[in-house]
């Protein structure tokens, strides 16, 4: 699912609305890296809090190894049941409550303090609270089935499992695109179709235009959380539908919101979906492989015995996140020229790169980001061109 909030090229986005200007009556898009010092403050926090994050999950794994935490937390656990397929449940829920409890002044700071004191929240402590919960709980429904998947394959598969998962997480990777937007958005957002008027006519043509099809366009309540502007593709098949965040539609005029759409629509037609879908799989199956050698090789250090420990599987998440963290810089290269490709459609699609850039510029300032990052953090975290690069770029294309 694309996210239009992340035009804005970071991946932390939030903002103030900004006035809105007619595509006619807004001046041509400038683009000067030092004009919002306020904007690199917040872009560069959110990516040291982000470095510690990462940094917190791996130390905090390993010490869970090296103390014997781990072995502690199974034989407790094991105390209410003899079933393994329990016991992991309750080791996961144990280990995760533990994380959870040690990281909360981390994510209060990043998640809640940090966005208020950017004026970029709507919500309040307990509404945030609850909004997490939510997605914990959300997130643990979705993630049992495929827990449990992942055990049954270790044990009854073991030095192949990685074979198998790969399989499962590509077919509720699937499911979970086809069943997001019908039953699981809607548990954090109200959705309501767009009301007819130009805007909705102008996404329908371009829909036509490219010959796709959606089964509607809808509007959401962002703004109950948030400031950020945001809209996204949703679900594929007969759930395929055009999400819209409230803000983006209050925010933006019909031309800025159309030329933005029709770089989602880029998407569709140059193939990146199928494209990135395609790479995934083979990253996820590469990744698995991997990590499945380095885990069984590692065990040995911790002092565990076999694959299906349950007090060794923190080693192999510890060993799945480093090829994430290794990858990620890869897949964003990949995603970057993704997303100056889409660039390039849109304006070709709506003839209107004057929109385009005002559309990108007032992106940035809503969300409050960064438009000229250094570019070895660009490399590292962007999984899109800078602002002030897009904006050049889509200034010198052709009317």
């Amino acid at each position: 699912m694309q996210d239009v909030s992340n035009l804005t090229s970071v991946r932390h986005a939030g903002g103030h609305p900004t006035p809105v200007l007619s595509a006619s009556e807004s001046p041509s898009p400038k683009v000067n890296p030092s004009s919002n010092p306020q904007a690199k403050e917040y872009s560069k926090k959110k990516i040291w809090l982000g470095i510690t994050g990462t940094v917190f999950f791996f130390a905090f794994t390993l010490a869970v190894l090296a103390a014997g935490f781990s072995v502690s937390m199974e034989e407790f656990v094991r105390g209410f049941s003899s079933n393994d397929y329990i016991i992991l449940l309750l080791f996961v829920a144990v280990f995760g409550l533990a994380e959870a409890i040690i990281s909360f002044p981390l994510k209060y700071y990043s998640g809640f303090y940090l966005e208020h004191k950017y004026n970029l929240s709507n919500q309040t402590f307990l509404k945030w609270i609850w909004e997490g919960l939510k997605s914990t709980l959300v997130g643990s429904l979705i993630g049992t089935p495929v827990l449990l998947a992942f055990y049954y394959c270790i044990k009854n598969f073991q030095e192949l499992w990685w074979l198998p998962v790969g399989g499962v997480l590509f077919f509720f990777s699937v499911v979970l695109a086809r069943l997001s937007p019908t039953l699981i958005f809607p548990l954090f957002y109200k959705f309501k179709p767009i009301e007819d008027g130009g805007l909705k006519s102008k996404i329908i043509a371009l829909c036509e235009k490219v010959g796709m099809r959606v089964e509607g366009v809808f509007v959401f309540n962002l703004s109950k959380n948030t400031k950020k502007a945001n809209a996204a593709f949703a679900g594929i098949g007969k759930s395929k539908r055009i999400i819209l965040g409230d803000t983006l539609v209050a925010n933006f005029t019909d031309e800025e919101i159309e030329t933005v759409f029709a770089h989602e629509l880029g998407h569709y037609k140059l193939k990146h979906i199928r494209t990135m879908m395609v790479i995934g799989t083979i990253s996820t199956f590469l990744g698995l492989y991997l990590t499945a050698a380095l885990y069984q090789t590692s065990l040995a250090w911790f002092g565990f015995s076999s694959l299906d420990q349950i007090a060794a599987l923190p080693l192999l998440t510890l060993w799945l996140g480093v090829y994430s963290l290794v990858t990620s810089p890869l897949s964003n290269a990949m995603s970057r020229k993704h997303e100056r490709q889409a660039d390039r459609y849109a304006v070709e699609l709506t003839s209107n790169k004057q929109a385009f850039s005002n559309a990108l510029l007032k992106l940035a300032k809503t969300n409050l980001a960064d438009t000229s990052p250094h570019p070895l953090v660009e490399f590292l975290f962007y999984s899109h061109p800078s602002i002030e690069k897009r904006v050049r770029f889509v200034e010198g294309l052709g009317s």
